[in-house]
């Protein structure tokens, strides 16, 4: 069971850059699936989620820069982050919640990746 995730790194302020995630064959049913991230210092927060109904919830703070989509049939998240700020920068976890074939069946599990640095730079 896994979230692979894929993209952040090093950016400008005002620049761009997009994360991937992606759930293993193992995971299925997800129910929502989404962004966090931690900053230094700080707690890991919320940055964005969608639902398998593709309803969307974002941070106040990512509100009109970031985009959140998702791709049901293949278990893949996308977060589109644009005009990004200094602010922005933290480690950034994908999280699902669904099922396991590897677990106990019609429960309902919380998954995280490993994790993908953002840096924005002045």
């Amino acid at each position: 069971e896994q979230l692979v995730e894929s993209g952040g790194g090093l950016v400008q302020a005002g620049g761009s850059l997009a994360l991937s995630c992606e759930a293993s064959g193992d995971i299925f049913a997800i129910i929502k699936m989404g962004w966090y991230r931690q900053a230094p210092g700080k707690q890991r927060e919320l940055v964005a989620d969608i639902t398998s109904g593709g309803v969307t919830n974002y941070a106040d703070a990512v509100k009109g820069r970031f985009t959140i989509s998702r791709v049901s049939a293949e278990n893949t998240v996308t977060l589109q982050m644009n005009s990004l700020k200094e602010e922005d920068t933290g480690v950034y976890y994908c999280n699902a919640d669904g099922s396991s074939v590897v677990r106990v069946e019609g429960m309902v599990y919380e998954f995280w990746g490993q994790g993908t640095q953002v840096t924005v730079s002045s």
